[in-house]
């Protein structure tokens, strides 16, 4: 009997004579057929034997494992061989190639070898690019780092420009300046780590000042049109606002509710020239006062105000006062000394002598006065001894007997 395979044969009643092969269908091998032929393998439900379909460019052969599985090339994966293992994509329907993903990535796209995840702050196809606030550097490559550059006074992003190894932020906001955008613009000023514009009510020109104001404080400098003050928002002394409140005018002199006439004559002029003098009161304001000082010459110039500040006017006063005084007590001391010296020099006595058994002694009594003339007392032509024995100092004015 050629008892060949019902199921791998093509007719289980007929077989060669001589050998006794059974003649097999597509994917069946052996006597009676009952075996897989290879690039098949069988099916343990059905006892059928199907095809491996193993991809020829991902497999090393046609065969399979009795489970169906291929061997397959490196990189490649599947029960055919027909997909690329992770890190791995399709080239070319040939093989498959690493992921180029700069490791910052171990998987990418199997088809087209786009990277996927990137990691440690890159994007990109291949991860070569660093994601908005960070820069890339060369050493070593491809490494982002974090962007110095505050998303307050900037966009955040930065780059390394051609020929330098820091980087500069790309844009800086309105009011901030420098390669980190760390500074305040021309025209702002620090405030709690913020740049704020500086306030001065129009009176500076940026032209002139480029900084407006202190960067530190917000103080403005070179205020015009008269104005003072941290914004400039005062008058300087001397003028006021005008009635609508915008501009600084000249303050006018005012003139009092009593006013004298002067006259005043030049020396070569033959006519006297009169004027009227405001008398300050303590109701002016107390900033300034108004003085008017009269100007005569041959060619009629005309008169001019002076400013004087309040202040100065009173420092002046009280300077010359004390200058006064202090000279003053100065002379009536001079006089009081002076004639101190003459009384005691003319009333008081000069001499006085002490006799003592074996000498005579005398004392000054104004020792301390350098005009002294002691060489008159003592002449032996003018003493004398008297009969009864006393000596007698004479002198062309008195005698002095002891």
């Amino acid at each position: 009997l050629c008892n060949c395979s019902i199921v791998g044969s093509a007719s289980a009643a007929e077989c060669n004579g001589t050998t006794g092969q059974c003649p097999c269908l597509e994917g069946y091998v052996g006597l009676r057929c009952e075996s897989c032929a290879e690039g098949f393998y069988p099916d343990p439900r059905s006892q059928r034997c199907h095809p491996c379909g193993c991809s020829p460019a991902g497999s090393t052969s046609a065969r399979c494992d009795d489970s169906g599985k291929c061997q397959c090339k490196v990189g490649v994966t599947g029960l055919t061989c027909d997909q690329c293992s992770d890190g791995y994509y399709w080239f070319n329907n040939t093989t498959c190639e690493p992921c180029q993903c700069n490791n910052h990535s171990k998987t990418c796209n199997s088809l087209t070898g786009f990277c996927l995840h990137c990691q440690e702050n890159t994007k990109g196809n291949h991860c070569e690019l660093c994601k908005e606030g960070f820069y890339s550097t060369t050493h070593p490559a491809h490494t982002c780092h974090h962007c110095p550059c505050s998303t307050v006074a900037s966009t955040g992003t930065c780059r390394i420009q051609l020929g330098e190894t820091i980087p500069t932020c790309d844009k800086c906001k309105t009011g901030y300046t420098g390669r980190n955008c760390n500074q305040c613009d021309n025209g702002y000023y620090n405030s709690d780590s913020i740049c704020v514009r500086c306030e001065c009510n129009g009176n500076v020109d940026p032209a002139r000042s480029p900084s407006v104001c202190k960067p530190e404080s917000g103080e403005c400098i070179g205020c015009l049109y008269h104005t003072a003050g941290f914004h400039c928002e005062e008058c300087e002394d001397g003028y006021v606002r005008d009635p609508g409140g915008t501009n600084c005018t000249k303050k006018e002199a005012t003139l009092g509710p009593d006013t004298r006439e002067f006259t005043t004559t030049t020396p070569n002029a033959s006519k006297a020239t009169s004027f009227s003098t405001a008398v300050i009161n303590s109701t002016l304001s107390p900033t300034t006062i108004q003085t008017l000082f009269p100007i005569s010459s041959s060619d009629n110039s005309t008169s001019a105000f002076a400013d004087v500040s309040w202040t100065q006017f009173n420092i002046i006063i009280l300077t010359v006062i004390i200058i006064l005084v202090v000279l003053l007590m100065g002379f009536v001391g001079a006089v009081y000394m002076y004639r101190e010296y003459q009384n005691r020099k003319l009333n008081a006595p000069f001499w006085t002598i002490e006799l003592k058994e074996d000498n005579i002694s005398f004392s000054s009594y104004h020792d301390s006065i350098p005009n002294a003339d002691v060489s008159g007392l003592l002449e032996d032509d003018g003493n004398e001894v008297a009969p009864n024995g006393q000596l007698t100092l004479t002198t062309p004015m008195h005698n002095y007997k002891a």
